[in-house]
């Protein structure tokens, strides 16, 4: 059985792993303490929104959405910045459930838009947020700065 729900303070401890893991799935070491950090913030200052799927009540992947605004349009828009689901949860529509979570989420927000973006190699994921209903930025290019990080 499948549930998604948004996730709270208390579900911390099942989040910080499975956010662990999708960052060593970037290539990233594993660091459960600056995960646990990092997602006690986001629900402290409310900077995030994050919904977590549990496949026969154990956590199987989550969603995070950041939010923005649209210039152009005047509306609230938001920033899938992090979907995820554990390997042994792939192909049992837990990253569709998600999608749909997020989608729902906007549509109750007032929300126009959602964006994502995903790595030009990883056909698996495009190919699911294809058939949800997202489409492919065929207009804008987009481009990042690195910018050089605060010496503590």
């Amino acid at each position: 059985m499948l549930t998604i729900q948004q996730a709270t303070l208390n579900d911390l401890d099942f989040l910080v792993p499975l956010f662990d893991a999708y960052r060593q799935f970037y290539g990233r070491n594993p660091d459960m303490d600056a995960v646990r950090a990092f997602l006690l913030a986001r629900f402290e200052h409310g900077e995030s929104v994050l919904f977590l799927a549990r496949l026969n009540e154990e956590p199987a992947g989550f969603a995070q959405l950041y939010p923005s605004f649209s210039s152009v349009s005047l509306a609230r828009t938001f920033i899938l910045n992090d979907l995820f689901v554990a390997h042994e949860a792939r192909r049992m529509g837990v990253a569709t459930e998600l999608l749909n979570a997020a989608a729902e989420y906007g549509v109750r927000l007032g929300a126009v838009r959602l964006t994502l973006s995903t790595a030009i190699t990883n056909e698996g994921a495009q190919a699911t947020y294809q058939a949800v209903g997202w489409k492919r930025d065929e207009q804008f290019y987009v481009y990042h700065r690195t910018l050089p990080v605060p010496a503590t």
